[in-house]
């Protein structure tokens, strides 16, 4: 075999813009091929929630699941009209909502700083490493009682409860990030008479970006997570609460309606965050 036969088509199309050659269709269409196909993987994969969907309908049509306990799609679909036109739907929604971006917000707005200072600051970061790391594997709904002790059975808990679930993915996505600088950066930066500031603003916040992104996908599933849970035990409205009364009262429908409606919300929430992703750091594309 050649060394021609060997390249790669995007090795060869590397040697001919070094050497000014030309390039020819049949190498561009290599070049556009996989990019083609991996559209059309993007678009079948819209495919498979409703190919789900419709397995799901089936089985239960056939009486392979019991429709006593996993009720049809289309069942979970009319309890979904019925609770959105009676209101409750949209009320409890809204109530899950408005605590999930409280706690999330205040949550990775501190996890972020937090990991940007330490990752910058050696000292602190080796005095408060065992704090984290004896924190960190705590659940988080494992506090939840001590958080109702201290805040009460209002929003306040679920705040907190949410908050901290976010923080720690944040923070440790957000800290890694800035331990990757290489250091010379920061050298250039600093010798250059970059203030702490600028340091932070102009090198770590763009370097550690795309790990932050990946923290902040993760804790928006984590939100939700924590929320539904601490909402089972300590809430009098919110989609947790709707869920668990549904199931208390073997209302089996309305309690899957809940947790569609729950998986749907945050499918949206986990798909904003990538849309912002690709929109701040266009870089960070794989």
């Amino acid at each position: 075999m050649t060394r021609e036969h060997a390249e790669s088509a995007g090795e060869r199309a590397f040697r001919a813009t070094r050497t000014g050659a030309p390039m020819s269709v049949a190498l561009a269409e290599n070049m556009v091929r996989p990019r083609r196909r991996e559209g059309w993987i993007e678009r079948l994969a819209l495919l498979s929630p409703i190919v789900i969907l419709l397995l799901w309908e089936f089985l239960s049509q056939s009486d392979i699941l019991d429709k006593r306990f996993i009720p049809p799609p289309t069942q979970v679909v009319d309890e979904f009209w019925v609770n959105l036109e009676n209101g409750k739907l949209v009320g409890h929604t809204r109530d899950s909502l408005s605590r999930i971006l409280i706690g999330f917000a205040g949550g990775s707005a501190i996890g972020l700083l937090m990991g940007l200072y330490l990752g910058l600051f050696r000292i602190p970061r080796l005095l408060l490493a065992p704090v984290f790391a004896a924190l960190y594997p705590v659940p988080k709904i494992a506090i939840f009682p001590v958080l109702l002790i201290i805040f009460g059975l209002g929003d306040a808990s679920k705040w907190v409860a949410v908050g901290i679930g976010a923080f720690f993915l944040v923070f440790y996505n957000t800290l890694g990030g800035v331990l990757q600088i290489p250091t010379i950066y920061l050298d250039v930066a600093r010798n250059a008479g970059a203030s702490r500031y600028q340091v932070f603003r102009t090198v770590a916040l763009p370097a550690a970006l795309p790990d932050i992104f990946t923290g902040l996908r993760l804790a928006v599933g984590t939100s939700f997570v924590v929320l539904v849970a601490a909402e089972f035990v300590g809430a009098k409205s919110g989609l947790g609460m709707f869920i668990w009364s549904s199931w208390m009262t073997l209302q089996v429908d309305r309690m899957f309606m809940g947790i569609v409606v729950i998986a749907f919300l945050g499918y949206l929430a986990i798909t904003f965050v990538g849309w912002l992703e690709r929109r701040l750091v266009p870089w960070a594309r794989h």
